[in-house]
């Protein structure tokens, strides 16, 4: 009862997205950080239901959750941290929330990168205890820069997460 009816207190619209954390929910990554972000600009509203331990009622699911989502194959004590890793995933999407729009569509996981992972990235000073920035990275020629992003973003998947190399749905398929 408790859960019904504080979803239908703050509830906007009656096709509000209810997402349930859950470990037996749809596996969390970024396409469905996608289509989460299309339903939050589309209906205004997303709502977390937090079960702890053993979840929630069964009937309160089949009631107001329209969406069951797991953060990966664990089970935590409650939903708590999985709808903060999801919200974060999602708000980091909007317009305005980053300082450049650019920095979440060529991330880890993104078309750009063929559903792969980034490339390494560096900051100030140019040499740092013996280590220096790539020289590409210097050189102020944008094309090589990106070019040169694109291949290690590669080399690091392949090296790292090999499963991630042309799986299905990616850029590079």
């Amino acid at each position: 009862q408790p859960v019904v009816e504080a979803v239908e207190s703050c509830r906007v619209n009656d096709d509000a997205t209810v997402i349930l954390t859950t470990p037996q929910g749809e596996t969390f990554d970024e396409a469905l950080t996608l289509e989460l972000l299309d339903e939050l600009r589309d209906k205004g509203e997303l709502i977390f239901i937090c079960g702890h331990y053993k979840g929630i009622d069964e009937r309160a699911r089949e009631l107001v959750v329209n969406r069951e989502v797991s953060v990966g194959d664990y089970v935590l004590t409650g939903g708590e941290l999985p709808a903060l890793i999801i919200a974060d995933a999602v708000v980091r999407r909007l317009d305005g929330v980053l300082g450049n729009s650019d920095s979440a569509d060529n991330d880890s996981f993104t078309e750009l990168r063929a559903g792969g992972l980034d490339c390494q990235w560096y900051t100030k000073p140019p040499e740092y205890r013996g280590l220096q920035v790539p020289e590409v990275l210097l050189s102020g020629h944008h094309a090589k820069i990106e070019k040169w992003r694109g291949e290690q973003a590669e080399l690091r998947t392949k090296e790292r997460r090999p499963e991630l190399v042309n799986k299905p749905g990616s850029a590079k398929e």
